[in-house]
């Protein structure tokens, strides 16, 4: 592995997330937030320092190529590094201890959304917009964002864009790396202007509708209130927040192909049909069930089933009602689509339709070939023929999100959590979505965790935004040996 490569562009990536905290101070200057001003002020000086000291170990030059060694490294550091220049502002600041700090910019960098703060209407507004926006450079990726703004990786920068893409599929719609990053960062900016535009006219003043609109498209759910939705009491807001939450479950490489080719693509896509099919009777069964056992009138029925399906299933985690009062059934259904997620390529989190899918083909081509041992066939997705690899793929990315959520709840019993509220945080965290059941449900916080809890809640929390092998790779002795092959 190249260290010169990896440091010089983990200086950039400090220097990017420097100039993403500089929005942030000027709201505090423009608000005279000083207290604010002067922990951002902190923030971008250590950024700046980090940068400086990563390009004087390293730096690029012109032949440069990044490796997938390299790929990996940059990834996994890059968001640990991040990560932890993210919750300065919450502790210079004296809002946050530093573990809750930590746990604060974990959650919103990968997408999580859950927080430590009982409270979030005492911080001041550049401390919610800085929330917002983790939420939103982490969403897509803060490598993916930082490819399509800043320097060209050359033909190496495929490694990196497949370590950070969530997904069985890495599809490249464009030959050339940057190109797909600026590709899909345009459709990513463009969806967060129309979801705030509608926001607004839903009803919302301008700071609170950019920042859901961040954390709407971005999958992360930070809100600006202590009730989220339900503060609001707009029918038509949840409608729409159900409906952008559904369009940030989807591909934003379809959504690129789809610009390019027309939106029959979308619908062609095997993936995402299936996502809205689970949607629909999800909220079709969480509907009934509202409805027989708790008397709700039909349309408040409706609205609130599709709402919590769409910010469960798309690991957004908004809360417009109690859902951890609905009846068990309702509980079922959500916290499976809750486990599933979005699609492939998505902001959000979840297993991924597209592993169910392909597990589920799996599974069927097994049995077919034991009834007819000299079958050949092969397992497709949206019409085209998935490579045996990246099958096995998701059958070992299945079982590996089952033993983490295992082991996440194992912790959290051994610091004196019970099994069923354990077995809820896990899925919740490790799904990305912030709110669960029981302990972490729909109207409480991560502040009630233990300690040591939260500190694995971070890491977890780190281990399911880049899924899980990315980062037991860094965990490897052999990546790191010089006289390793890869």
């Amino acid at each position: 592995m190249n260290k010169r490569i990896v440091s010089g562009l983990l200086g950039y990536l400090t220097l990017f997330c420097g100039a993403a905290m500089v929005p942030p101070f000027i709201f505090a200057a423009f608000e005279r937030e000083f207290n604010g001003a002067a922990a951002f002020l902190l923030s971008i000086f250590l950024c700046l320092a980090a940068t400086f000291e990563l390009e004087r170990f390293g730096g690029l030059q012109g032949k440069d190529n990044v490796g997938i060694r390299e790929g990996i490294a940059i990834t996994g550091l890059g968001w640990l590094l991040i990560s932890f220049l993210g919750l300065v502002p919450y502790f210079a600041g004296g809002w946050l201890n530093f573990l809750d700090s930590l746990v604060e910019s974990f959650s919103g960098f990968s997408g999580t959304g859950a927080t430590v703060i009982n409270d979030v209407e005492i911080l001041p507004r550049s401390i919610l917009l800085w929330r917002s926006l983790t939420n939103w450079v982490g969403g897509l990726g803060i490598v993916v964002i930082f490819m399509a703004i800043l320097p060209q990786f050359g033909r190496g920068g495929m490694y990196i864009l497949k370590a950070e893409t969530t997904g069985p599929t890495k599809d490249r719609q464009m030959p050339r790396i940057r190109d797909n990053a600026k590709a899909l960062f345009i459709v990513y900016v463009t969806l967060t202007t129309i979801c705030a535009v509608c926001y607004f006219l839903c009803g919302l003043d301008t700071f609170t509708a950019i920042n859901h609109a961040m954390t709407t498209i971005g999958t992360g759910g930070f809100g600006v209130f202590n009730g989220t939705v339900n503060e609001y009491g707009n029918s038509y807001l949840e409608w729409c927040m159900a409906f952008f939450m559904v369009v940030s479950s989807g591909s934003f490489a379809m959504y690129v192909v789809a610009f390019r080719k027309g939106i029959g693509v979308i619908w062609r896509n095997t993936e995402f049909r299936t996502y809205l099919t689970i949607i629909f009777v999800a909220t079709l069964v969480v509907s009934v069930d509202l409805i027989v056992e708790m008397q709700t009138s039909i349309m408040t029925a409706i609205r609130s089933a599709a709402f919590h399906v769409a910010s469960l299933s798309s690991t957004t985690g908004f809360v417009a009602h109690d859902f951890d009062a609905y009846p068990p059934i309702s509980k079922v259904f959500l916290m499976m689509t809750m486990f599933l997620g979005g699609c492939a390529g998505s902001t959000a989190g979840g297993l991924k339709v597209a592993r169910i899918i392909l597990l589920f083909k799996f599974v069927v081509q097994i049995v077919r070939q034991k009834l007819h041992p000299n079958l050949i066939s092969q397992v497709k997705l949206s019409g085209r023929p998935v490579d045996e690899d990246i099958v096995h793929g998701a059958a070992k990315f299945f079982f590996a999100v089952v033993i983490m959520d295992i082991s996440f709840a194992a912790v959290m019993m051994f610091d004196g959590i019970d099994f069923v509220h354990a077995m809820s945080v896990s899925v919740s965290t490790m799904a990305s979505v912030g709110p669960g059941f029981g302990l972490a449900g729909a109207t409480s916080t991560y502040a009630l965790l233990p300690s040591l809890s939260k500190l694995f809640a971070c890491v977890f929390m780190f281990l399911s935004r880049l899924e899980i092998f990315t980062v037991l790779v860094l965990l490897s002795p052999s990546f790191w040996n010089q006289s390793k092959n890869w």
